[in-house]
């Protein structure tokens, strides 16, 4: 086990390590525009996981996802060499869905927001339903009782 600093220290190395690889290494055509987002390593360094992106359509997504499975072995040979550590950690890439996330999120805001404007639409004009004062006040011909 090593600290979490040093994990994160050698995460972002990696990160980058693949991003280099992936602009200027790796000539797979059915690689799109990949951009990779983050890197996280375990404590014991052993398994890394890449986050990355892609624009395009899902079959371009699909089809960068098996590039890059590809060339897992010649990524993970080169974060070995660069790292320096001695057992390169496995590599899984897995992708990002954190725009379309974000994306979903704004749509629903949006929504929203035209729900609230719709209610206060209505409500401007309206009419409690009841009496003005809804609280029952004592009858007087209960106070003529008591006497």
């Amino acid at each position: 086990m090593v600290d979490a600093a040093r994990a994160r220290k050698i995460a972002d190395r990696i990160q980058r390590i693949v991003a280099e690889m992936l602009d200027r290494r790796i000539k797979d055509p059915r690689l799109g525009f990949v951009t990779v987002t983050d890197a996280r390593i375990t404590a014991d360094l052993r398994d890394a996981t890449v986050y990355y992106t892609v624009f395009g359509s899902p079959e371009e997504k699909a089809a960068s996802a098996a590039a890059l499975e590809s060339a897992k072995g010649v990524i993970r040979s080169e974060v070995g060499r660069q790292t320096g550590i001695r057992h390169t950690p496995s590599l899984a890439f897995v992708i990002d869905e954190v725009q379309e996330n974000a994306q979903h999120i704004e749509e629903l805001l949006v929504k929203a927001r035209q729900s609230d404007a719709e209610v206060a639409e209505k409500a401007t004009g309206a009419k409690h339903a009841g009496e003005a004062d809804p609280y029952k006040a004592p009858r007087e011909d209960d106070e003529d009782e008591d006497e």
